[in-house]
């Protein structure tokens, strides 16, 4: 059976927006959402594909969200083959060397008109990105913590939800959504 990915943004983050991934993995299954695994507390969720869209699978879950946890979590959610591709598309080949550096950034829609789109990328070097589709490869050799460009995709200057993974966690839910 194919496979979806549900990928919360921000929670768990410094003591905020708690869910347990055990009580998440309960709220999902009874809302008929079968064989439901969660990878670290970030808010990665795999699931058994439910026969809609991932924009709709997306907007269950968060209302499920809401009424069991009383929190407003946005929710982006892609297919096994989504972030098969996004793996075997990465434009970047120094990034998976240093995973813990190298973010996948998904977006919820395909942006328009926003500073990464616009920006000379050079301003931000060492640090390189590249726009996929719905997606935005990261790489900040120096870390994340000093980097300007990683800060920027965390603030609202996108307009659209964004949640960023390093890339040992986009390995490891594609593993689980294969397997």
């Amino acid at each position: 059976m194919s496979k979806q990915i549900a990928l919360l943004r921000g929670i768990n983050v410094s003591g905020h927006n708690k869910i347990p991934m055990a009580r998440l993995r309960e709220v999902l299954t009874e809302r008929g959402y079968g064989n439901v695994v969660t990878y670290v507390a970030s808010g990665n969720v795999v699931f058994d594909d439910p026969g809609t869209v991932p924009e709709k699978t997306a907007v269950a879950i968060e209302a499920a969200i809401l009424e069991e946890f009383g929190l407003q979590i946005p929710v982006i959610v892609r297919t096994r083959a989504e972030i098969a591709e996004i793996v075997a598309g990465n434009p970047l080949p120094e990034g998976p060397a240093e995973p813990a550096r190298f973010l996948a950034v998904f977006l919820s829609a395909v942006p328009k008109d926003t500073w990464f789109q616009t920006d000379d990328p050079a301003q931000y070097e060492p640090d390189k990105y590249v726009v996929g589709d719905r997606v935005v490869y990261v790489w900040c050799p120096n870390g994340l913590g000093r980097s300007k460009l990683a800060a920027n995709f965390a603030n609202k200057k996108l307009g659209i939800t964004a949640t960023a993974r390093n890339w040992n966690t986009v390995l490891k839910i594609l593993e689980l959504a294969e397997g």
